[in-house]
């Protein structure tokens, strides 16, 4: 079969496509993905074998008042057209969408072509492209019952997309790779795909006392190395991991991070006691400050709203998680984690063979 991928604009909108990306390719179906030309996601899926892509425009979907929203409207209907000529070139028997700006030009395309077009939602409320690509798509798959619930008749649950990698992580292996004795537990803190300035002043204003207890492996983000720090004992700093991150989650007696969907449905997956730090309302549409709270009334996780975060409350709470390890692996231990993986597959080759 041909199956054509779409989504960007954060990392969030793409790497769920790796997760499902090597077994369609290993069931012998070609791949095809259609991005932008600059996003995120050229990045990411330009660097695989046997998925070729294609480039369109895309207006970016913003919820205020901007002038260029106009403009925009304008790159999202020449992204239509784009699209609609890619995919009369290659003929698709379905599209699947992981959300992100250039997601509603494939997905609207798609629905004018007559090629059957699903769509999958990490977060517990649903973004505005998704919301826009819902008349367009046949099925809207969700990481969560709730969303599912909330979109009617098309919305299905299937839970997340979990990158088969993650789960062959080693302890040893992560502790030799970052040069840990395994003496002290590892505190493995994560800003997100660009690292976040907030939690990362916040772990070097409370090193001493963080040191202390715990060895800190510190993902800071992309040129946010502090060489100040280089040679402190019990810290090793890296501005993001690929290969190792198997290992980094292994070895991880407890995790500080962003409440991005993807990010911590893998943790549930590899039952892992955390702290989150979700993006406030304002400098995002607020999705992580509901998937963390959602998270933390389900005894997964503790929360730290940004507004509260100082070295001192970041010492305090990770602490406190320390201290409930117990009790937050054993709320996550009652929960069956559901196979996104399997379950997406099988929508995308459900819909794609009612096209033959």
């Amino acid at each position: 079969m041909k199956i054509v991928l779409t989504g960007g604009g954060t990392a969030g909108h793409v790497t769920p496509h790796l997760a499902i990306i090597p077994k369609l390719l290993a069931d012998g179906h070609d791949i095809y993905y259609i991005g932008t030309k600059d996003g995120i996601e050229h990045e990411i899926i330009c660097a695989l074998e046997n998925v070729q892509y294609f480039s369109i425009h895309a207006g970016k979907l913003r919820r205020y008042h901007d002038w260029q929203n106009f403009t925009d409207v304008g790159r999202t209907l020449k992204g239509v057209y784009e699209a609609g000529r890619i995919l009369r070139s290659v003929k698709p028997d379905v599209v699947f969408s992981k959300g992100g700006f250039v997601g509603l030009p494939v997905v609207a395309a798609s629905a004018l072509l007559g090629v059957p077009a699903l769509v999958h939602e990490s977060d517990l409320t649903s973004g505005l492209a998704n919301k826009l690509c819902l008349p367009f798509a046949k099925v809207l798959m969700c990481t969560f019952q709730e969303t599912a619930q909330a979109a009617g008749k098309k919305g299905v649950y299937v839970g997340a997309p979990i990158r088969p990698e993650l789960l062959s992580g080693n302890r040893e292996r992560g502790l030799k790779t970052f040069g840990f004795t395994g003496s002290k537990p590892v505190l493995l803190v994560m800003g997100g795909s660009l690292g976040a300035q907030a939690i990362n002043m916040a772990v070097r204003g409370g090193l001493d006392e963080l040191t202390h207890v715990f060895n800190v492996l510190h993902i800071c983000g992309n040129g946010n190395i502090d060489f100040e720090y280089e040679r402190r004992p019990g810290y090793v700093q890296t501005q993001y991991l690929t290969d190792e991150m198997a290992d980094a989650l292994a070895c991880a007696d407890l995790v500080v991070s962003r409440a991005g969907s993807n990010s911590i449905c893998e943790l549930l997956a590899l039952r892992k006691p955390s702290l989150l730090i979700p993006y406030p309302t304002g400098a995002s549409r607020g999705d992580q400050e509901v998937n963390a709270a959602s998270f933390e009334r389900s005894g997964f996780a503790r929360v730290l709203e940004q507004k509260d975060l100082t070295s001192k409350t970041l010492l305090s709470k990770v602490i406190e998680v320390y201290r409930d390890r117990g009790e937050l692996i054993e709320a996550m231990n009652r929960e069956p984690v559901k196979n996104g993986n399997e379950n997406i597959i099988k929508y995308i080759y459900q819909y794609a063979k009612k096209q033959k």
